[in-house]
């Protein structure tokens, strides 16, 4: 038969089996004629011995010369050595983002990430991800998808952030599961927002406003004397609000004057106490059958959540843009204040990375300040005999 043509189309008549006319012009391209009426254009070629055939679409939809075009778009990405057949077979069975997303919970979140990450891994995912991205299949995500739900949020550029974070790292590990292709992460090149990084530190006369305060709550006997146990502990130690709030009793070693953490966010550490700071430990009521040191309302459990008291503190002493986490960078900053060096205060700290402590370089500005007028004022008193 010579050149597949629309008359020749029109003109197919239905026979009672499915059939086939083949265009003389371009080997493998054709029209199949089913029972029903429907006709569609259709390519067949060879993957090696493997007759393969995919289907172009409707004659109703596609002029014979667009199914040719077609046609010839495939035969050609075959010559290059692809399988258009063999893809299409894959994106049938390409997972969605929401069901990639439930297996890199279960195989990733709830195995690998910290607990208080995995929160937030989660809460990224079911109120920004899934809604823009859960029903796309994993093999269809774009650059220009990820793009778009980074830009929606650039009102709020840390979570847009964080969001990225999470796209990346599930995406590679849609890659390593063989879900896509490698090196096909579409979160690559997309550049994050700036983000303002906050070094807010109580002064010493806030310092001082706040202990007022929790001697004030004290006396009044309202609120939790654990909580309030708490926020000075925070301050004395320097240590992170879920290390504090998940302190057992266990982890305190006496002998050592030292809290010996077996989890926290960079793995287990050490916690040494000053004597101010262990003296309010030694001084906390221990509740019977329970374990914790900072205890809640209810037998056995210890307290959850200490934003709400936290509000009340810095409410009385004045502090309206003072964090709980801001009370940490207090120590951090006390620390630099007495002449202690960087990578003490990152030991203090629990830093394990250099990078993470130089953030408070710029305080000591005034302990070189002190060092280098002590020896200059030497060498100008021995030139002075």
């Amino acid at each position: 038969m010579p050149k597949l043509t629309k008359r020749q189309v029109d003109a197919a008549e239905i026979q009672a089996a499915d059939y086939f006319i083949w265009d003389d012009e371009l080997a493998g391209f054709g029209l199949r004629v089913l029972p029903s009426g429907r006709k569609g254009y259709i390519v067949q070629y060879r993957v090696g011995r493997r007759s393969r055939r995919i289907s172009l679409g409707s004659s109703t939809v596609l002029t014979c010369e667009q199914a040719r075009t077609r046609a010839i778009a495939a035969l050609a990405a075959v010559r290059a050595g692809d399988d258009p057949a063999a893809k299409r077979d894959a994106d049938r069975r390409a997972i969605t983002v929401k069901e990639l997303a439930d297996r890199f919970d279960k195989e990733h979140v709830a195995v690998r990430v910290k607990h208080t990450t995995a929160k937030g891994y989660r809460r990224l995912l079911e109120r920004t991800i899934l809604p823009a991205l859960g029903r796309h299949r994993v093999t269809e995500v774009t650059r220009a998808d990820v793009a778009k739900l980074h830009h929606d949020q650039r009102h709020i550029p840390y979570e847009a952030n964080r969001c990225l974070e999470v796209i990346s790292k599930m995406f590679s590990l849609a890659e390593m599961w063989g879900l896509r292709p490698d090196g096909s992460n579409p979160r690559k090149h997309i550049k994050k927002y700036a983000e303002e990084k906050r070094e807010r530190f109580l002064s010493p006369g806030e310092l001082k406003r706040v202990g007022e305060v929790l001697r004030e709550m004290e006396t009044e006997g309202i609120e939790l004397p654990s909580a309030i146990a708490a926020i000075r502990l925070l301050i004395l130690t320097g240590c992170r609000l879920g290390e504090i709030m998940t302190l057992k009793w266990s982890y305190l070693d006496i002998g050592a004057q030292a809290l010996r953490l077996p989890d926290s966010k960079t793995g287990a550490k050490v916690v040494h106490l000053g004597q101010p700071a262990f003296e309010l430990l030694t001084k906390i009521e221990r509740v019977e059958k329970n374990p914790w040191v900072i205890v809640g309302t209810k037998p056995g459990a210890r307290l959850t959540d200490l934003q709400p008291f936290w509000q009340r503190v810095r409410a009385r002493a004045g502090l309206k843009d003072a964090r709980i986490h801001d009370l940490r960078h207090t120590f951090a900053s006390t620390a630099v204040a007495s002449g202690q060096g960087l990578p003490m205060i990152g030991k203090l700290l629990g830093h394990t990375q250099v990078q993470t402590t130089a953030r408070y370089a710029h305080l000591a500005t005034d302990p070189i300040k002190i060092a280098v007028d002590s020896v200059s004022n030497r060498l100008a008193d021995m030139m002075l005999g």
